[in-house]
């Protein structure tokens, strides 16, 4: 990692590090749109260009963060609007994370729903001392096998 000395290799640095935020950010965009609209199986095709953009990223930022001081020297005013770029993207980023989590917990009630309905559909009807039909064990059901391929 050179260092950075001059006032034009800094405003080359945050020029890299704004692109992509942005380029990230509209990426992170695209794919909370598509898994909003259910759309998983294109959402997952934008997995690698969103790792290799979140890679460059952390390269970008670890030269930002190992001359921030003379960056925060040479370019002050740039430097502020980099920290404001960041923050929309934090806030983009919240965004996308809030959906993926939703979406996450309606596919885990799903498939939970769907073991338990195969479970008492394949438990023996029986009734307990009371009177009333018992419920299956969790232990005695059959396994659910899910094919991950979308």
């Amino acid at each position: 990692m050179s260092p950075i000395v001059t006032a034009a290799d800094a405003e080359s640095v945050l020029d890299e590090l704004s692109g992509l935020i942005g380029k990230l950010a509209a990426l992170m965009e695209d794919e909370t749109a598509l898994v909003g609209a259910g759309k998983i199986s294109r959402a997952v095709d934008l997995g690698e260009a969103k790792a290799a953009l979140a890679h460059q990223l952390y390269v970008a930022g670890e030269r930002f963060k190992a001359n921030s001081k003379f960056l925060g020297q040479a370019v002050p005013a740039r430097c502020a609007a980099l920290q404001r770029a960041q923050a929309a993207f934090q806030a983009t980023l919240q965004r996308n994370m809030i959906v993926l989590a939703t979406t996450h917990a309606v596919a885990e009630g799903i498939v939970r729903r769907l073991s338990g309905d195969l479970a008492r559909r394949s438990a023996p009807q029986v009734y307990g001392a009371t009177g009333r039909a018992t419920a299956p064990h969790s232990k005695h059901g059959q396994p659910l096998a899910i094919s991950k391929k979308l």
